[in-house]
């Protein structure tokens, strides 16, 4: 399956911020849009880094209670793990992994397009797992051929 097919599945909304929006400001924004990751720009079609839920623990333990009113800019993942929206989901899986990362962003072009979390893999690869399931019952019962 193509990463273009995943997107199609999901909003497409692609939330992001500031870089001198607050790491508070940046968790009310999960919050409120069920979501653990975003991107970080000044312009659409832009990308300067991401924070994630996991960037903002670290700056938790690393900073204290003033991590909260730390900038985004201070904070965020610079180096970020992407993929384009015509590779396959084996293939961003693999970047999951290695990267120990749970959002993969999307880019088409130069531009970000979406982000793959490690929910919708779980989701689309359970799909599949059900379909092939399914067909093998079917193959077995010899109700496949009409």
């Amino acid at each position: 399956m193509h990463i273009c097919q995943i997107l199609k599945t999901k909003s497409p909304n692609l939330i992001s911020v500031t870089p001198d929006q607050t790491m508070e400001e940046v968790l009310r924004l999960f919050r409120a849009n069920n979501i653990g990751f975003v991107v970080v720009s000044r312009s659409p079609g832009e990308c300067l880094g991401t924070v994630s839920e996991r960037d903002c623990c670290y700056a938790v333990a690393e900073y204290g209670t003033g991590a909260p009113t730390m900038r985004v800019a201070d904070i965020m993942n610079r180096n970020v793990a992407t993929c384009s929206t015509e590779d396959l989901l084996p293939y961003v899986m693999a970047i999951m992994t290695n990267w120990r990362t749970r959002h993969v962003l999307v880019m088409d072009g130069g531009a970000p397009a979406g982000v793959v979390s490690i929910g919708d893999v779980v989701k689309h690869r359970l799909e599949e797992a059900l379909r092939n399931e399914q067909a093998l019952h079917d193959y077995i019962a010899g109700t496949a051929y009409h």
